[in-house]
């Protein structure tokens, strides 16, 4: 007969499970400010419940995840919401706990397959204390019951119901003119008694007006007002916010290195809001389950005009305007626009001119024929220097024809006058220099820090380097804001310089770009190498077409 083997005595008990556990808050800006939602509150409330669930002690808690400010209708948004799922999907915890299901969910699609398949496919254990209490790893059907998919779907409509008010509340305050954005535009504040009002930002709203100054009146291209304002030290918008303790986030953040670009100067120098036109709704969320933004048609914007108070006045901003919708490019390597640009066109098809040299000679020839065929419109093309000498004798003569003197000087006047940059200067060279002795004490001292052995080589090294860059920027930037701020304290008249010159002799004896732009409005250039000149200005006695000959002894290109 067969001997039945019996266990050994000293056979060991299978061993037991050791919790680890993950503590999941979140806290919504929907909770407002209720006392009991707070990440404080509910992370004592979890503590204090916690050793309930494990009568044998073996837990511990491993890590706690709070989403705070973060709505639970979508998983993918919440950062530590996906860390505590990867945490699950590596092993370093088994356990989720949450004070009730809305914590973790606002869904109820997303509630469901968490539930119901993701945690029993990584074999986890959850536990909700209230509402109603969950604990899968004692009852695990517990998830499929009609309590647990009734929550889900009530705190679903609680979300839908918070969006669709808090839409409605959004769309009157739109609608009246009412800021609604989480941080100021960049030349504004936010006024402290009323957070849907805004102020204007003197610091950033002198930036603002130095942009529109250089872009409409010295003629400065938008990657030369960026170089410049590189140049001061200015922080860009983004990293200004930061500056000034914001907590100011977007997706572009982590690649922002605080510099101006030329496609954030264009953007603001586009700008109806500096002339006080508040344009909000450009775009707006799918849903309240998918939080991705998509644009809205521009007819469907709020548009509130005099809605903020205006940094800019609105001749100078339609000026800019203009020139944007001209070709203006600038010398390579410099940041002034070319003396013509925009301004040229042809006559025959009515396309801008290109600008070319050839043996050391700059020509101004049509765009549409030059790149698409020589057939598609006749030869247009005039040198640099007859235009020039044509341009200015046109304007020399319409000066002496206009019929009244005082009506053309005084538009000439309204338009804005360049603004002194003596004290913004004088303001940017002290701030700078202070930097400059800042960084030099902290270099001093960072000697000293490695000696006593606060800090190895190794840092002393890098962190030197990095000072060592940033002391010689400063002394760059001090130089050049120095020589600025010299060449801006020097004496001038309070008009335009071209219109002082005529003052004094009745007449203008030379071009410039900021002269150009606001006494022409268009040139168009003839076969013949004639040019029509279209003027800004009206002169009721004459007409404002001006139609002058080639100039004698200029051969053609």
């Amino acid at each position: 007969m067969a001997r039945i083997r019996k266990p050994h005595e000293s056979q060991t008990a299978p061993q037991q499970t050791v919790w680890k556990v993950g503590k999941y808050i979140r806290l919504s800006r929907d909770d407002g400010a209720a006392v009991s939602e707070s990440v404080v509150n509910q992370d004592k409330i979890l503590q204090d419940e916690l050793s309930g669930f494990f009568e044998d002690g073996l837990y511990e808690v491993v890590d706690t995840y709070i989403d705070d400010g973060t709505s639970g209708t979508t998983d993918l948004e919440r950062q530590d919401f996906q860390r505590m799922v990867q945490d699950v999907k590596r092993g370093r915890i088994n356990c989720v706990i949450v004070k009730n299901l809305s914590r973790a969910f606002r869904n109820s699609a997303n509630q469901g397959r968490f539930l119901e398949e993701f945690i029993p496919l990584y074999n986890t254990r959850f536990i909700s204390l209230y509402q109603p209490r969950l604990d899968t790893f004692l009852d695990p059907e517990i998830v499929h019951s009609l309590e647990v998919s009734i929550t889900g779907f009530l705190n679903e409509q609680y979300a839908y119901k918070t969006s669709v008010d808090v839409r409605r509340t959004f769309q009157h305050k739109r609608e009246r003119g009412e800021f609604i954005g989480a941080f100021a535009p960049y030349g504004y504040r936010k006024d402290p008694e009323n957070k849907n009002a805004l102020l204007i930002d003197e610091e950033a709203a002198r930036t603002v007006r130095d942009m529109f100054g250089w872009f409409v009146l010295e003629g400065m291209s938008k990657a030369g007002i960026a170089k410049r304002l590189n140049g001061y030290g200015i922080p860009n918008p983004a990293a200004y916010k930061r500056a000034k303790g914001l907590r100011y986030e977007n997706p572009h953040c982590r690649h922002n290195d605080g510099l101006w670009s030329p496609s954030t100067v264009s953007r603001m120098l586009q700008d109806p809001l500096y002339i006080g036109v508040l344009r909000q709704g450009r775009q707006k969320v799918i849903s309240y389950k998918i939080h991705r933004r998509i644009s809205v048609p521009e007819q469907n914007w709020f548009v509130v005009e005099n809605a903020v108070p205006a940094i800019i006045d609105r001749e100078t901003f339609q000026a800019a305007q203009a020139l944007h919708q001209r070709d203006t490019r600038a010398a390579p390597g410099k940041g002034e626009v070319y003396l013509f640009s925009g301004l040229l066109r042809c006559a025959g098809c009515g396309k801008s001119m290109a600008r070319h040299t050839a043996k050391g000679l700059v020509y101004y020839q049509c765009r549409t024929r030059r790149d698409k065929s020589k057939t598609s419109c006749a030869k247009h093309s005039i040198r640099l220097d007859a235009v020039e000498e044509t341009v200015l004798a046109a304007i020399q003569r319409q000066i002496d024809l206009v019929g009244s003197l005082d009506q053309l000087i005084g538009e000439l006047n309204r338009a804005p006058a360049p603004p002194s940059e003596t004290p913004r200067l004088a303001t940017l060279l002290e701030r700078r220099s202070s930097e400059l002795e800042k960084a030099a004490d902290t270099l001093d001292g960072l000697y000293v820090d490695w000696k006593n052995g606060e800090i190895s080589h190794e840092q002393y090294l890098r962190m030197k380097l990095r000072l060592e860059e940033q002391y010689q920027r400063l002394q760059e930037t001090i130089v050049r804001v120095q020589s600025e701020c010299d060449a801006a304290s020097q004496p001038s008249g309070a008009v335009h310089p071209d219109l002082a010159a005529f003052l004094t002799r009745r007449n203008i004896t030379g071009l410039s770009r900021g002269l150009l732009t606001t006494l022409v409005k268009v040139i168009f250039v003839h076969e013949d190498k004639s040019i029509d000149i279209e003027f800004s200005f009206a002169d009721p006695c004459r007409p404002v077409a001006h139609k002058p000959t080639r100039p004698p002894g200029l051969p053609a290109p």
